[in-house]
C-alpha cells in the first residue's frame, strides 16, 4: 500500500497554517506559535512525514520568537539550499523525505556549533520524552536518560543504579557560585549528590529565560539545585565544597563573568540549613583563604526555575572542562 503524498492529500492532513508554511514556504508570526517557548524535553518531527528533525537538548531561546536549535537531531534528515527571495540570500532548510519547508539556518547561534536553525512551529510536531516509546521513537529515549518519564535527565550514576534512597528521604540544597555549568559539573562528581538541575532563582520576574537573566534586570542568580542523600553526604560537607569551588569575596563576579546573576549565594530550605550556612560563612571568613570576607548572600529559597534543556549537564553534552577549580581548602 502506497502513501498518497499529493498536495491535495497533504492539505487534508494539515491546518491551513501548516500547509502554508510547509508547502508554500510561508512564515508564521513570531511569539505567536506553538513551540517558540516550549521548554519540555523531547524531539521535534516533521508534521507531514514524522521524520525526526530536532531535539530539545539543542533548543535555545534566540529571542526571535521562533523555535531555534543549534543543530539537527539527524543531519541527514535536514537539507539546505540557497533562498534568494525577498532580495537577499539565505540558507533555507527543508526536511529530506517530506521536502517540507522548515525555516532557515544562520551563523549567529551559540557554541558549540555557532548555528541557529530558525524553524517554524507549524512545520513541527513535538513528542515529549515520556511518549517517545509509544510513538515509535524509542531509539531516542537514551538521549534523555534511562527513565523516559524524567523531564530533566540530570540524575547521577548512583541514582540510575537504584542504590539511593527514595526521593522522600532525600534533601534539597540550592547554591549560586557563578557560571552554573561549572558549579553543576563539580557537584555532580560528589558521592551522595543524586540529582542536579541548573536554573534561575532569587529574582522577581516569573519564568525567566537565559537571555533575560543575562541582562541582570530579572534579579535572578544562575544557581544549581541538588538532591542529596544525607546518609552519604551532609549539608555541611556540601557547604565546604561550595566555598572551595569559587571566590566568594568578589561581589557579583566570578572571573570574567560579571553581573548580579553571577553572585555568590546560599538559598536555604530550612532553619537548620540557615544556621549551618551562617556558621560555615563565619568559618570561611576566619580561615584567611582570602584577604577579604565573603560577600555571599544567605537567603531563603524561593521559586527555582529550571534552565533551558541545553544548559543541563552542559559539559557532559558538549565536552570540555569546568572553568571553576576546586581549591584544596
Amino acid at each position: 500500500m502506497t502513501t498518497d503524498n499529493s498536495k491535495d492529500n497533504i492539505k487534508k492532513k494539515l491546518t491551513p497554517l501548516q500547509f502554508h508554511v510547509t508547502q508554500q514556504c510561508g512564515t508564521e508570526p513570531p511569539f505567536q506559535n506553538e513551540f517558540w517557548n516550549n521548554k519540555k524535553a523531547g524531539i521535534y518531527v516533521d508534521v507531514v512525514s514524522g521524520e525526526p528533525l530536532f531535539s530539545s537538548l539543542d533548543k535555545f531561546d534566540s529571542k526571535t520568537g521562533w523555535p531555534s536549535f543549534t543543530r539537527p537531531l539527524k543531519d541527514e534528515n535536514v537539507v539546505s539550499k540557497t533562498d534568494s527571495s525577498y532580495g537577499m540570500n539565505r540558507e533555507e532548510v527543508r526536511s529530506k523525505n517530506a521536502d517540507s519547508h522548515l525555516g532557515h539556518v544562520f551563523d549567529d547561534g551559540p557554541k558549540p556549533t555557532g548555528l541557529r536553525y530558525c524553524i517554524n512551529s507549524a512545520s513541527l510536531r513535538f513528542i515529549p520524552v515520556e511518549d517517545l516509546e509509544k510513538e515509535g521513537y524509542g531509539e531516542y529515549v537514551k538521549l534523555f536518560g534511562q527513565d523516559p518519564s524524567i523531564r530533566n535527565p540530570t540524575k547521577n550514576d548512583e541514582k540510575s543504579r537504584g542504590s539511593e534512597k527514595a526521593d522522600s528521604e532525600l534533601q534539597t540544597a540550592t547554591f549560586a557560585a557563578g557560571c552554573f555549568w561549572s558549579v553543576e559539573s563539580l557537584f555532580k562528581q560528589t558521592k551522595g549528590v543524586v540529582e542536579t538541575t541548573v536554573g534561575y532563582t532569587g529574582g522577581t520576574s516569573p519564568d525567566p529565560t537565559y537571555r533575560q537573566v543575562c541582562t541582570g534586570i530579572t534579579g535572578h542568580a544562575e544557581a544549581v539545585q541538588l538532591k542529596f542523600d544525607p546518609g552519604i553526604i551532609s549539608y555541611e560537607e556540601l557547604l565546604s565544597l561550595f566555598w572551595r569551588m569559587h571566590d566568594p569575596t568578589t561581589k557579583n563576579r566570578q572571573g570574567p563573568d560579571v553581573g548580579t546573576q553571577y553572585r555568590s549565594a546560599i538559598f536555604y530550605h530550612s532553619e537548620e540549613q540557615r544556621e549551618a550556612a551562617e556558621r560555615s560563612k563565619e568559618e570561611f571568613d576566619r580561615s584567611g583563604v582570602y584577604l577579604n570576607k565573603a560577600t555571599t548572600q544567605i537567603v531563603p529559597a524561593s521559586t527555582f526555575y529550571a534552565a533551558e534543556e541545553y544548559h543541563q549537564d552542559y559539559f557532559e553534552k558538549q565536552g570540555g572542562g569546568a572553568c571553576h577549580v576546586l581549591r584544596k581548602k
